[in-house]
């Protein structure tokens, strides 16, 4: 997604001033043209190691001709200095689904960003911390009786820096962190997800097997590249529904006894930044409709501002969804350039 022509980005609004950015970045757009906002660049030091984070984010409601007031399902929490430890920083991006998706996304990013703000253990064992953390929020969501999670919730992708460690902890279907390949998506289209699953009772099956267009004994669907627009579902055995085409997510208790569990993937081993490491990118699953990590890569390599990363990321999106599809999902993007050398 993205401005069909750069005099409608508003690229650089003012921000609010504050170690948490939550703020909502969503614009309405004028003369049917969307207008996206990303927000003022900010700046974090790691003193332990001296390197310097800049960093601001991009997140715009969707296109959907049918709704056109359908509330962007994604948000994003970015959070500098948690525990009040200057070299803790954690950025996370929730791509909620289903009727109470926003508040499912949002209820996930406050509550796990409570959980790992409060962990005393998170600093001894951050791997440990940050499972338990999404496990935990998917409980409380359970427990809410304000939100209907029972169809809907959230993916969530997010990332922590503690010194020079980077930790990626995810439950997505195809939101990523990029710098190199850093996230996994977990659908069944991934042999490990699908078996896990089928061993939980999940029945298989893409929307048209479903619907008897296409044999449903086939228990190969190729890979998300090829079959992405008819991607393999969880069904109940006997039932139609829920029909995920995510193995993971926070919510969506409906999914549970059919394998979809809130355990995060924490990335093998922290990955240590060196001055071979310029960026990161933290995005949610419209970034990736389109685009791949590489082509994402390419294009944040031509800009030296985040900022105009951002925009340029987003108007190439906006045209290739609606060349494809006649409408766009919702998009947040997490852009953190890493200045080696640098650092307080």
């Amino acid at each position: 997604m993205g401005c069909m022509h750069s005099k409608c980005c508003r690229k650089y609004p003012s921000s609010s001033i504050g170690d948490e950015k939550e703020q909502d970045m969503d614009l309405k757009p004028a003369h049917n043209l969307p207008v996206f906002s990303t927000s003022s660049l900010d700046f974090v030091d790691v003193p332990s190691h001296n390197f310097n984070l800049s960093y601001c984010v991009l997140s715009q409601r969707g296109h959907y001709p049918e709704a056109l007031n359908k509330a962007n399902q994604d948000t994003y929490c970015i959070k500098t200095a948690l525990q009040c430890n200057r070299n803790v920083h954690f950025f996370g991006v929730f791509d909620g689904h289903g009727v109470t998706g926003t508040q499912c996304s949002n209820f996930t990013k406050d509550k796990l960003l409570e959980i790992l703000e409060n962990d005393s253990a998170l600093l001894d064992d951050p791997v440990k911390a940050y499972s338990s953390a999404f496990v935990a929020t998917n409980d409380e969501l359970h427990k809410n009786n304000d939100i209907d999670d029972s169809i809907s919730g959230t993916t969530a992708i997010t990332a922590l820096i503690i010194g020079d460690m980077l930790y990626v902890a995810n439950v997505h279907d195809g939101d990523r962190v990029v710098a190199q390949d850093l996230s996994f998506e977990q659908t069944p289209f991934r042999e490990d997800e699908f078996e896990r699953v089928k061993a939980c009772g999940a029945r298989v099956l893409s929307v048209n097997q479903v619907e008897g267009i296409k044999d449903p004994s086939i228990q190969s669907w190729g890979n998300e590249e090829t079959e992405g627009s008819d991607p393999p579902r969880l069904w109940y055995p006997n039932a139609m529904y829920p029909g995920t085409a995510f193995t993971r997510s926070v919510g969506d208790s409906l999914a549970k006894s059919i394998g979809v569990i809130a355990d995060p993937e924490v990335l093998d081993g922290p990955m240590q930044l060196t001055s071979n490491h310029l960026y990161f990118v933290v995005a949610s699953d419209g970034i990736f409709e389109f685009l791949s990590s590489q082509t994402v890569v390419d294009m944040v390599n031509k800009y030296s501002d985040p900022r105009d990363a951002c925009s340029a990321i987003a108007e190439e999106l906006y045209k290739l969804w609606m060349q494809n599809e006649n409408r766009t999902d919702d998009l947040t993007i997490i852009l953190v350039h890493i200045k080696h050398g640098s650092g307080a």
